[in-house]
């Protein structure tokens, strides 16, 4: 009857797992829709800007699409209370996580600094990434972009690549494998190739944080506060470029 139990919950869980995964890839392809022949012109005549209106509508598509999935994921949740019981062993306090979140931003830029080093000198790769510039072009112009890339997209994405499959593969298989798997989905879905390895640490350092803590609050708070530094420091570059050049040399 145990053992029944438990393989019964296992599969609750999975099947969360499944929903959730499956609700934003539904999100992600959710702008297809504006492919349809008259949807892209219906939705942009909502739109008040007279210049750049497809930024402007892409930042409130994602912006909304976003919401809705993270609404949507906090209703399957809900209903699966065991939904972030994967780890043997007692959970990190609030405070420890809250503590190792802050510490994941540095090591987060700290990989990142080192893999686009390798990419530059060992690979050859041009620094500086298409799909970080492409989002701050639709922020300077839409900043409503800022609520989805500071805010939803690191939630999603923690529990997508952190819970649901990093937490899945990690039941049968070690953490390397688990990490490994999950940072490579995480470094293809962002459509920036060329730096693959730059995003493929920072979903390992990710993985680490959850599997450290047991709290996808930890890689969360990193996720979160990574983006945001990067939002302010490129919204801010003339400014910042400015106090630089004013330094004595």
């Amino acid at each position: 009857m145990h053992v029944t139990s438990i393989r019964s919950t296992k599969f609750k869980t999975q099947k969360t797992a499944l929903y959730l995964l499956l609700v934003y890839i539904a999100a992600q392809l959710s702008s297809l829709v504006l492919f349809i022949p008259g949807t892209k012109d219906f939705f942009l005549s909502f739109v008040s800007a007279s210049e750049h209106k497809s930024f402007v509508l892409a930042a409130w598509w994602n912006t909304i699409a976003f919401l809705i999935a993270l609404v949507i994921m906090m209703f399957l949740i809900r209903r699966d209370k065991n939904f972030f019981t994967i780890f043997k062993g007692q959970r990190a306090s609030i405070g420890v996580t809250i503590g190792w979140g802050v510490i994941g931003v540095f090591l987060a830029f700290l990989g990142q600094i080192v893999a686009s080093l390798i990419e530059v000198y060992l690979l050859g790769i041009e620094a500086g990434s298409d799909n970080t510039a492409l989002i701050m072009d639709i922020t300077r112009i839409a900043p409503v972009m800022i609520i989805t890339s500071v805010l939803l997209a690191p939630i999603l994405e923690e529990l997508i690549f952190r819970r649901v499959i990093f937490g899945s593969l990690i039941q049968t298989q070690n953490f390397w494998i688990a990490a490994l798997i999950s940072a490579l989905v995480f470094a293809v879905i962002h459509r920036d190739l060329p730096h693959l390895l730059v995003y493929t640490v920072m979903g390992l350092i990710f993985s680490f944080l959850y599997y450290k803590t047991k709290r996808l609050l930890a890689p969360i708070i990193a996720h979160m506060a990574m983006n945001g530094l990067v939002t302010l420091a490129q919204l801010n570059i003339d400014k910042i470029q400015q106090m630089t050049d004013s330094l004595p040399k």
